[in-house]
């Protein structure tokens, strides 16, 4: 039996096209509007910008497509899970319905696009199925199927799937599809990269944002703009107090090379723990997607259990000859469930920002950015007030807002009066990092393979809480917000942008 103990890279990274390179910033630029981000919010919407006739500063801290859109399961669907009758309940059928044509629209935009320039993505239709296996969860489904066909959605209720295994009933979304979306979003990117509206810079993490002056500071240089766009996955300026409202979860994904060929569709359970499958072309051959596991950031205990739990569920249903990739993804959620999609703060249109797509960032990431675009250049759009990041609904929201902060209040003083730190840095194994002590000093320990020790703040740059190491991909994860970092320290994932501080080992 082949089990990964560790994330092997994201199929649409490994596979991926050769990405070209773009400078870091280095001194002052211009530009109409800048975005930071260079995921499918970012390139989406700059793409938008530039094709109006705007000039465009496009900034991300690492390199393009390789983030949080880098690690995705790459369906390109309306159909997220069951939340129709969520939103039915929660926001009424006039808000489940414009939900739902923001992300049909987006989904046929993307389809034109790769007809338009003839972009080799591995996009192709499918049908799109979320069900459940339990009987006492049938009148969900029920509910679901109800709510989708009253928002205008392709959605029928089915008792059967392509699955091999049974299933008690089903919500089945007609022509949906997938992608491989680095090939997609770097046929977007060469566009730009070819337009000298556009200018591109990677390895600029923007750390700093004045409102008042539409300026983005990085550390190599500033970008001057009309207006700014935050699609940085999660806002990293604390004043949208998105850190209060939005909360980080991680996922996993492998990729299995199988006996005979995958189920035709894309399939999502509606069960705990979620399993969403599908199948991915890689060198002319079907394999087969298997993804779920989704916990807290920094809360996931030994994260390579995650792995092995996925790798058993497909053993259990297919002939599973080998293991080929795996990875690991973060997404936030908000605490109504809608994304946020507009002005950073009420008092500032200068500044606008996108977040919270709850795992559905290819069809929901490219709505925001046709919706920033509108934003940006004046014009109206319908769906604005139901995405507003200032909206307030209590019904909708009191209750998770209240549970999410006062889990992280717990954490944070919960951390400080645990006995972590009880260890000495040398008793770390090879690979093993945890909160230990160096002399009287608690520190957040890593031993590499070769034996070295480094030790680095245990305390989040963002907000003070206390990181956890992830076993799996060795870093260090703030369970309060979801920063994370290297073993080095070295930001991997905002909202905090300076690194951990190094610790002497003497």
């Amino acid at each position: 039996m082949s089990t990964p103990v560790a994330a092997s890279g994201s199929v649409w990274i490994q596979t991926g096209p050769i990405q070209r390179q773009f400078p870091r910033l280095e001194g002052d630029v211009r530009a109409d509007f800048a975005v930071i981000g260079g995921g499918i919010v970012g390139i989406t919407t700059a793409l938008l910008l530039r094709e109006a006739g705007a000039s465009v500063a496009l900034l991300e801290a690492g390199q393009l497509a390789r983030g949080v859109t880098g690690h995705t399961t790459a369906k390109v669907s309306s159909q997220h899970g069951m939340i129709y009758s969520q939103l039915r309940k929660r926001f009424g059928r006039d808000a489940a319905r414009t939900y739902g044509q923001v992300n049909e629209s987006a989904l046929e935009w993307i389809a034109e696009r790769v007809q338009r320039d003839a972009i080799d993505c591995d996009f192709r239709r499918q049908s799109s199925y979320a069900y459940v296996t339990s009987p006492s969860q049938r009148s969900q489904a029920e509910d679901e199927a109800q709510a989708a066909g009253e928002a205008g959605l392709p959605a029928w209720l089915v008792q059967t799937t392509p699955l091999p295994y049974g299933i008690e009933s089903a919500v089945r979304f007609d022509d949906q599809a997938e992608f491989h979306v680095r090939k997609y979003l770097l046929a977007l990117v060469d566009g730009l990269a070819e337009d000298d509206g556009c200018q591109i810079f990677e390895h600029t993490r923007a750390v700093q944002v004045d409102s008042a002056d539409s300026v983005v500071r990085t550390p190599g240089g500033r970008v001057r703009a009309g207006r700014i766009v935050v699609a940085t996955h999660y806002p990293f300026l604390d004043r949208s107090l998105a850190f209060a409202r939005v909360h980080p979860q991680r996922s996993y994904a492998i990729v299995c090379r199988i006996a005979g060929a995958p189920p035709e569709g894309m399939f999502i359970s509606a069960d705990s723990p979620t399993r969403s499958v599908r199948a991915v072309p890689v060198d002319g051959e079907e394999l087969l997607l298997v993804g779920g596991e989704g916990h807290k950031t920094g809360t996931g205990g030994d994260t390579q259990q995650r792995y092995r739990r996925l790798e058993e569920f497909a053993r259990e249903h297919w002939d599973v000859r080998s293991v080929d990739y795996s990875w690991s993804a973060q997404d936030n959620s908000t605490v109504d469930g809608l994304p946020y999609v507009g002005k950073l703060t009420p008092r500032s249109d200068r500044v606008l920002m996108a977040t919270g797509f709850a795992k559905w960032g290819m069809t929901g990431g490219t709505a925001a950015a046709h919706l920033l675009g509108d934003l940006l250049l004046e014009r109206e759009n319908a769906s604005a007030a139901l995405f507003d990041p200032n909206r307030l609904n209590l019904r909708a929201s009191a209750g998770e807002l209240v549970k999410e902060n006062v889990q992280v209040g717990l954490r944070f003083v919960g951390d400080r009066v645990t006995k972590r730190g009880s260890r000495p840095i040398e008793d770390l194994r090879p690979g093993e990092g945890d909160i230990v002590r160096v002399g009287g000093e608690i520190v957040a320990g890593y031993r590499d393979d070769l034996g070295e020790l480094s030790a680095v703040s245990p305390t989040c740059t963002h907000l003070g809480c206390r990181v956890n190491w992830n076993t799996a991909e060795r870093s260090w994860d703030c369970p309060c917000h979801g920063s994370r970092f290297s073993p080095a320290g070295d930001v991997l994932q905002g909202p905090a942008v300076h690194r951990l501080e190094r610790k002497p080992l003497a």
